[in-house]
């Protein structure tokens, strides 16, 4: 008898509802995730790369480490010890041994939410020794983000988001009650574009400092990538396309952070069950209006490029 009065909460919401609320699940999943920013930031010395993935778009799409097969082991143990029906689609699922048992790796119906895993985005920074990785995760409904938490473990903070609520940041010490409101301001020239965007930079750099990643990046000196958008280190970016995963999720983030996120048209973004492949069409983000009608300007001038895959 003492043992039924003492279920716990979690228990109660995986009895009463295959979805749990967002917010119970960033906080079920924070201490874990807490760990394994300690376990990637211990190893990043020492790791070596394994055999690429298949089917990239590119030299960083299909670069892959020991630590993005073991945190997203970790996350899918506690999902499936916690949340056992919950629906996950990690970036490592087609080699994970614990895909087949989850009840779904696809968007559901309306609150019956999926969590999403990149367990860490930026391997081919993290290979490098740089410091601008990011473990993320996020919790989808049929037509948009409900939360996203992306830890970066080198740098020893992590923002997270829930819809509506705005976004917060905090260091790895803070519980998500602790964290401070994020608002992104930012008196940055630079603007970043993603893969396939290397066209639009001769039609910025009069204007802006251009982080064209397919050129620019270096194995030896950091640049900056698309998350740091959310420290005011860019004034906004362009992106081809936004997987699920990764880069719409940074685009959440941003979004309730205060930044102006479209499609590359200036529409609003498409309700996520009317994207394919886990992914959105292309983005752009900028922190302020000015900055977005520059970005838009020249996104409609070279609107072709984002049909190209």
């Amino acid at each position: 008898m003492m043992y039924n009065q003492q279920i716990s909460f979690v228990e109660q919401v995986v009895k009463m509802s295959t979805s749990p609320p967002p917010r119970l699940i960033l906080e079920t999943l924070l201490p874990h995730l807490k760990v394994a920013a300690a376990y990637a930031h211990q190893i990043q010395r020492s790791l070596t790369a394994l055999p690429d993935k298949q089917g990239g778009d590119n030299l960083f799409a299909t670069a892959l480490t020991d630590a993005d097969l073991a945190i997203q082991n970790l996350v899918e143990v506690v999902l499936l010890g916690t949340f056992p029906e919950i629906r996950f689609y990690g970036e490592e699922h087609e080699q994970s041994r614990n895909t087949k048992y989850f009840r779904s790796i696809e968007l559901g119906p309306q609150d019956d939410y999926l969590v999403t895993l990149d367990p860490i985005d930026g391997t081919r920074f993290y290979l490098d020794g740089h410091s601008n990785y990011q473990i993320i995760l996020s919790v989808l409904n049929t037509d948009d983000f409900e939360a996203v938490l992306a830890i970066s473990p080198a740098q020893h903070t992590y923002f997270y988001a829930l819809r509506g609520e705005g976004a917060f940041k905090g260091t790895l010490e803070m519980n998500l009650d602790d964290c401070k409101p994020l608002q992104v301001k930012s008196s940055s020239k630079t603007v970043f574009l993603g893969f396939g965007m290397s066209d639009l930079a001769s039609a910025l750099n009069a204007q802006y400092e251009v982080i064209d990643i397919a050129n620019d990046y270096s194995g030896d000196i950091q640049i900056a990538n698309f998350n740091s958008v959310l420290s005011g280190h860019l004034a906004g970016a362009i992106i081809k396309s936004g997987q699920f995963i990764d880069s719409a999720a940074i685009a959440f983030l941003a979004k309730e952070a205060g930044c102006i996120v479209t499609t590359p048209d200036g529409s609003r973004l498409p309700p996520l069950h009317t994207c394919k492949n886990y992914r959105r069409s292309g983005l752009i983000v900028a922190t302020e209006s000015t900055v977005h009608q520059d970005l838009l300007k020249v996104a409609l001038q070279y609107g072709d490029l984002f049909n190209r895959f």
